[in-house]
């Protein structure tokens, strides 16, 4: 209740402050002074007390560009009313332009409060922002540049507000683009560009030599700030949107950073220098975003082929193997699968490390024994599996022909090894149980001990 009345004092204090704004005998010390920064402490104390954020570092640190603001602000007046040297305005410029790095951070988080941003996201975010506030600063920022010849500290000050504020907007709307709009993210832009806006009339102004302290253009910022604390008590887009910004929007930044980079080249002079940089980072970025994505996309694939791959033998699996089953029953041929008969005595007397080499071998045997066609997969332990793709008559000559290449014995560590195979083969007649056929017919060859049996 308390909270909620801060929310509407803080609303009803720039409404009064806007109208002693336009009726400018009204106004004064106290008005500029308490009255102005008061507004700013409601929305500090609004964005503190905010049940929507759930990040507490992203609380702090918005209430830490807000307290940055409000002691430009406050300086900012006490300097124009003499109450201080006439030093502190730059002072309160630099409080007003430490303001954007946390409140840069500290929206960020705010917008994706839950779920942590991939690596190609936060790349796709800082092109995609970088590119915009390349293409702002080339087309607003250099009618405005003559203007401030032979002043360094206004020039910087004067050039930094904008490319600040344009970099704020190009972040939040990428992110809110990755995201997706809510009641929250709505508000928040709304701020940012109210906010952003009054920083650039403020810059016009100036040029213009029309600017005059205390008018109703400073309620911009105002309004913007309390918009920004009043965004973290609505319902934001979490767990609502995964999407990732547009790839469209992504290449669309990168071309005018290019088209911006080639347009220096060609015609020097005719765009500011200082455009040079974010476009020149905004290409490093993508090549970088490039590159990661291109190694990301070679893990993927490595992994795919390592969970298919037998360890031991470098064999297709079991996965592997019934993954081609299903692309294979509108096929003319069979499924063969094999048994090693006496490997359990092999382990028991010659260890598992015996062991292991012998399957190495067997693999070995069996796959030169097949055509380049065929697949041969380890299903595990001491089973195998082949996919053959023939008639029947050659589909059994094959069975013939890996049972016959464990009739001599294997020799490992000077120890010679005589081990046998069952096999059962199923015809692939287009149903779906060509597995579990070949699975019956294979103890059966095993439990009767006739080497070969087809069902």
């Amino acid at each position: 209740m308390r909270t909620a009345i801060i929310r509407s004092i803080g609303a009803v204090l720039l409404i009064v402050h806007c109208l002693l704004s336009v009726f400018g005998n009204y106004k004064g010390l106290w008005s500029e002074l308490f009255l102005y920064n008061a507004i700013v402490l409601c929305a500090i104390f609004v964005t503190v007390n905010a049940p929507r954020i759930t990040d507490p570092f992203a609380q702090s640190i918005i209430v830490g560009a807000l307290i940055f603001w409000l002691v430009g602000s406050v300086i900012s007046s006490l300097s124009t009313y003499g109450i201080i040297p006439a030093l502190s305005p730059h002072i309160s410029n630099l409080a007003y332009l430490l303001f954007y790095p946390p409140a840069i951070i500290g929206i960020t988080r705010l917008i994706t409060p839950s779920r942590k941003l991939s690596l190609l996201e936060i790349f796709d975010a800082f092109i995609f922002g970088l590119g915009l506030s390349t293409l702002g600063a080339a087309l607003f920022l250099k009618p405005l540049l003559p203007h401030f010849d032979g002043d360094l500290f206004t020039s910087f000050f004067a050039i930094s507000y904008p490319i600040a504020d344009l970099i704020l907007i190009s972040i939040t709307l990428s992110l809110i683009a990755s995201e997706g709009f809510s009641q929250a993210s709505l508000i928040l832009t709304c701020g940012i560009l109210i906010f952003t806006a009054t920083d650039l009339l403020f810059l016009w102004l100036n040029v213009q030599g029309s600017y005059s302290f205390g008018t109703v253009v400073d309620d911009g910022w105002l309004v913007g700030l309390l918009l920004i604390s009043e965004s973290a008590w609505h319902q934001s887009s979490e767990g609502l949107h995964e999407r990732g910004i547009n790839p469209i929007l992504i290449a669309l930044s990168i071309f005018l950073s290019a088209t911006l980079l080639a347009g220096i080249a060609l015609k020097p002079g005719y765009f500011p220098q200082f455009v040079l940089l974010p476009a020149v980072i905004t290409l490093l970025l993508t090549f970088i975003r490039m590159t990661i994505a291109l190694r990301a996309a070679k893990n993927i694939g490595h992994e795919r082929i390592l969970a298919r791959t037998d360890e031991l033998t470098g064999l297709p699996n079991r996965r592997r193997l019934i993954s081609e089953i299903e692309s294979f029953i509108a096929k003319d041929g069979a499924l063969l699968l094999l048994d090693l008969d006496g490997f359990k005595p092999v382990n028991d007397a010659h260890g598992h490390e015996t062991g292991d080499k012998v399957l190495q071998q067997v693999a070995l045997r069996f796959s030169r024994a097949l055509p380049s066609t065929a697949l041969l997969a380890r299903l595990g332990g001491d089973e195998f599996g082949v996919l053959y793709e023939g008639s029947h008559e050659s589909a059994m000559e094959i069975a013939l022909a890996l049972r016959a290449t464990l009739s001599y014995p294997f020799r490992i560590n000077s120890d010679e090894i005589l081990i046998g195979v069952s096999i059962g083969v199923a015809a692939n007649n287009g149903a779906t149980d060509l597995l579990k056929r070949a699975d019956l017919a294979m103890y059966r060859a095993k439990r009767e001990g006739i080497g070969v049996c087809q069902l």
